[in-house]
């Protein structure tokens, strides 16, 4: 397909909060690069209200994704489903379709190793590499010398509980009508690929789970500045209290390869009162601060402080634009499709984080003697 002004035709995989509060609403606000043409959903409840809400026609409403991808009438696939999205893309991308997957894009190296072999155009979801705050800090470290310029980077994410990052959307209640049998065999499903990827030890199969869902973004932040991390040296994680939530924070630290240092706390604080990203990248000169609120608050401003000396004192120049990401990553992804454009992060890049990931877990078996199996034993 080409031509920039052409719509897309685009079929959407999953119903939940990140499709209702940002991908479906900017999908309609830019009617103008998408037509939304076909949805599927676990619960028949929520189909036909998005469906009637959205437009789009009762038989293109569909309980099973990898029915509506195989269905035709698409001209590209969003894939917001929850778990790993390996299967779906491979159906989709084995079709000629181009498609835009949600993180994690896989659980195993060897789903995304498949995708690969599929051949079609593929964009993982990182929303963050097209924040304007983010391109002007690209910008702003290539005038300074490029990766070799950072000495270190530094990253804390102040993780507040769901309910608190989402109480201004009024969600409804959790529908009712989702088939057992059938959210049964996709858990299943995921546990399996956990099994493959990680092994069966608890804690690792957790912290595992955080890095791909979650510190994925900020993996993705230092592969768009500096590449990937060279090293991982330290892992730790802890609860918040002994009867703490579920999900511990996790602390990684290592090399960078140019030979800086980072360094990332995700802090998992379920009574913040709204979730916070800081990601600091220093240089000799200075700094660049990035400050993110919370992903879901459409066009709400990341900040950009360029920090440096001037003269004889310190001088910040700040940077906002409240040019939505998730929008950016939409017009982007118009491009892959119709003009070719190669994404920020696609399935090779997608692969790195994965690798990466793997590679915290295995550190972290080694610092603490977990139990690792799979593919981050190797």
């Amino acid at each position: 397909m080409t031509g920039a002004g052409k719509r897309i035709r685009v079929a959407v995989a999953g119903l939940g909060v990140i499709a209702r509060t940002v991908h479906l609403p900017l999908l309609q606000r830019r009617a103008d690069l998408f037509d939304i043409v076909a949805l599927s959903d676990l619960s028949p409840a929520r189909l036909a209200d998005l469906g009637d809400r959205y437009g789009v026609e009762p038989d293109r409403r569909h309980t099973d994704a990898a029915a509506m991808v195989t269905g035709g009438g698409c001209d590209a696939v969003l894939l917001a489903t929850s778990g790993s999205h390996g299967e779906l893309a491979a159906i989709a991308l084995s079709r000629g379709l181009p498609v835009l997957c949600e993180k994690p894009l896989a659980y195993t190296l060897a789903e995304a190793q498949r995708l690969t072999e599929a051949g079609a155009a593929l964009m993982v979801g990182y929303m963050k590499q097209y924040d304007p705050a983010v391109t002007e800090a690209a910008r702003l470290l290539e005038g300074i010398g490029g990766p070799a310029a950072v000495h270190a980077v530094e990253v804390t994410v102040r993780h507040a509980s769901g309910g608190r990052q989402l109480a201004f959307a009024n969600l409804p209640p959790a529908p009712g009508d989702v088939p057992a049998a059938a959210a049964g065999r996709l858990v299943e499903a995921d546990q399996r690929l956990l099994d493959a990827a990680v092994g069966t030890d608890a804690g690792t199969r957790t912290l595992y789970q955080i890095l791909i869902n979650s510190i994925c973004h900020d993996l993705s932040l230092l592969r768009l500045f500096t590449g990937p991390p060279a090293t991982v040296d330290h892992v730790a994680t802890w609860p918040l209290a002994p009867a703490g939530p579920a999900e511990p924070s996790v602390e990684i630290s290592g090399r960078l390869p140019a030979g800086g240092r980072y360094g990332i706390r995700w802090l998992n604080l379920p009574d913040c009162p709204a979730y916070q990203e800081t990601v600091t990248l220093h240089h000799a000169r200075g700094a660049l601060e990035l400050d993110f609120p919370s992903p879901y608050l459409l066009n709400a401003p990341t900040t950009l402080t360029a920090v440096d000396r001037h003269g004889d004192g310190e001088r910040r120049t700040v940077f906002r634009s409240v040019t939505e990401a998730f929008e950016q990553e939409l017009v982007a992804f118009h491009a892959m499709v119709t003009a070719g454009a190669h994404p920020l992060t696609g399935i090779a890049e997608g692969a790195a984080d994965l690798r990466t990931s793997q590679q915290v877990v295995r550190r972290y078996g080694e610092l603490t003697g977990a139990a690792i199996g799979g593919e981050a034993a190797s």
